[in-house]
């Protein structure tokens, strides 16, 4: 018997097949991505810098992968959006990368923020997505202990709070160390970070507090910490706010050593001028000091490819991210190469395979399946403090601030 329809028992299973079939052919479809790293960055707006600093670096490193024939016999193309810095316009920017460009992996920003929101996107598109910059812990390690898409060749926050509370131990002549950090997801995801590492070196901070992004005036927060004896301040915060802090610092005739996460660029020193001078901040590399011959061809071919904006290594104004970022697309190029194809869950999984020896590490391997903790590559050991001098970033070693108290 048929139905209205007119199929039959056979027809029935033949389309059953078919849908099947076609079904199935969805995701590999969907697998089957461009040769293209697509970027939501921070082009306009306060951290402008950042996203110029990191296409100065991507650009320059595909260039030089691209007149070596490319990966795969295919040249690696860029697409840069901007976000502005904010979460729903990364998300946006995201779904673009995935849906409409259908680039074989997104490269992050610098902002925390923006790179939580991605977490589901990613997890729905199969998106792999690596970041040079984005710092806090929970961009990498997800709350439900399942992130399969997202990797990181920067510093992670639960490993720098332990660093930076170590260093400040080091030069607070008295102990009385406090946090302070903006309000943001960055800043308030660092709190429970920095408060487990004062605790493991038996340290009692002495004071916490926070501001918003665009405060202009942190003399109420800057004198309870003055009163409360602070001598040294671990800080976790960007350029604009950092440098309003410590011109509300100056008005109050208050002058602490200060180690700071690295949210601080040469911009924050540019506006500030002397007041940044013996600022420390952690970073995973520094152009203002011997140079490898590899960091050499990559900063001279930076600055023949941006002969506007870069002149002298002085003018790169996120040292660490742009080496970072450096290393980053040279670790995307050797996964393609494992993965022998464009295509996003190969190249995923080619990821942990990666051996490669960059401008901040020597990545062996590069990330570790199975283990959230280690799809960071970057570790603790390749974390160095550098500091402001005459208004450069330069290694601390190079600077009269290196010396420490303890």
């Amino acid at each position: 018997m048929t139905g209205k329809l007119g199929f039959g028992r056979r027809g029935a299973a033949l389309f059953g097949l078919v849908a099947m079939a076609a079904a199935a052919a969805v995701p590999a479809r969907a697998q089957r991505a461009e040769p293209c790293i697509g970027a939501s960055w921070e082009l306009t707006g306060p951290l402008a810098n950042q996203g110029l600093m990191l296409r100065i670096a991507v650009e320059t490193a595909l260039d030089k992968i691209n007149a070596a024939g490319g990966v795969l016999g295919r040249p690696l193309r860029l697409v840069i959006y901007d976000d502005v810095g904010e979460p729903a316009r990364a998300v946006d920017n995201g779904r673009r990368i995935g849906e409409r460009d259908n680039c074989v992996v997104m490269f992050g920003g610098a902002r925390t923020p923006n790179a939580i929101a991605l977490r589901e996107p990613l997890a729905e598109m199969g998106l792999p997505w690596i970041g040079a910059i984005s710092a806090g812990t929970g961009v990498i390690e997800h709350p439900n202990g399942r992130n399969e898409w997202m990797f990181r060749v920067s510093m992670k926050d639960r490993w720098v709070t332990q660093y930076l509370i170590e260093q400040a131990g080091a030069r607070s002549p008295s102990g009385r160390i406090a946090f302070v950090y903006e309000g943001t997801a960055w800043g308030q995801g660092a709190l429970p970070d920095i408060e487990a590492a004062a605790r493991r070196a038996g340290v009692t901070l002495a004071g916490r507090e926070t501001f918003n992004i665009g405060d202009q005036d942190m003399s109420a927060q800057m004198i309870r910490l003055r009163d409360a004896g602070v001598d040294t301040v671990v800080l976790w915060a960007v350029d604009r706010e950092s440098a309003n802090m410590l011109r509300s610092m100056d008005r109050i005739g208050w002058k602490p050593r200060i180690v700071s996460a690295w949210g601080l660029t040469t911009a924050f020193a540019r506006a500030v001028g002397p007041l940044a001078d013996g600022i420390m901040v952690a970073g995973t590399f520094n152009w203002n000091g011997p140079l490898s011959p590899a960091a050499q061809a990559a900063f001279d071919a930076m600055k023949a490819k941006f002969p506007d904006r870069i002149r002298t290594t002085a003018d790169m104004e996120q040292p660490s991210a742009m080496a970072n970022a450096w290393d980053a697309v040279h670790i995307i190029a050797e996964a393609l190469k494992i993965a022998g194809s464009y295509d996003r869950t190969r190249l995923r999984d080619a990821f942990f395979r990666v051996n490669y020896t960059g401008l901040v590490a020597d990545y062996r391997p590069a990330f570790i399946r199975g283990n959230q903790e280690r799809m960071d590559a970057v570790l603790p050991e390749a974390y160095k403090l550098q500091a402001f001098h005459n208004g450069m970033l330069m290694p601390i070693e190079a600077t009269p601030f290196a010396t420490r108290t303890n």
